[in-house]
């Protein structure tokens, strides 16, 4: 509130009074401050899904392809060379109902060495393909999860204890 003083010749009254324009600001914090609270409240509690491997372990059905960290590949068990993979896979593919092929690659696999064989395979007459993945470090156990073709799948961060690690925020440099 502007106060007149006993000088002034009933000019024009030239100062702004911010009181009113404060205020307003000083709500809109609290109401930021309160919708934001209750946002950042509700979206912290999430589940994140977790694998669990069945009670008794199935055979894979389909062709099993197994790549080791030291870039050895077998199918079904028998070593074969990368030269030798196409004519391997599409053996194994007549001789089995299933036209499916389980890729089962140790995590410090190279994503591009994953997808060269995965193409590979599905261009010897793989109608689907599925990725094994391991329960936890300790026990051999692993579970296939489908994928369908044309989609690159991601791999699922685990952390020490066997559990998912958090997925990162920003992507690690």
């Amino acid at each position: 509130m502007a106060i007149p003083t006993g000088d002034d010749s009933g000019g024009i009254f030239a100062t702004i009074n911010i009181t009113p324009l404060t205020d307003i600001f000083l709500v809109l914090l609290i109401i930021f401050m309160v919708a934001t609270a209750i946002t950042i409240e509700s979206a912290a509690h999430v589940d994140l899904p977790r694998l669990q491997a069945p009670a008794h372990p199935q055979q894979p059905q389909g062709v099993t392809i197994s790549y080791t960290s030291d870039h050895q590949i077998f199918v079904n068990g028998k070593h074969v060379s990368e030269g030798e993979l196409r004519a391997a896979v599409h053996d194994a593919l007549t001789r089995t109902p299933e036209k499916m092929v389980v890729f089962d690659g140790d995590p410090s696999v190279i994503l591009g060495d994953m997808v060269r064989i995965v193409d590979i395979a599905k261009s010897s007459g793989a109608e689907q393909i599925a990725l094994a993945v391991s329960g936890n470090s300790s026990g051999g156990e692993s579970a296939s999860i489908p994928v369908p073709s044309g989609v690159e799948p991601m791999p699922e961060p685990v952390a020490p204890g066997g559990e998912p690690a958090p997925e990162p925020v920003a992507p690690s440099q």
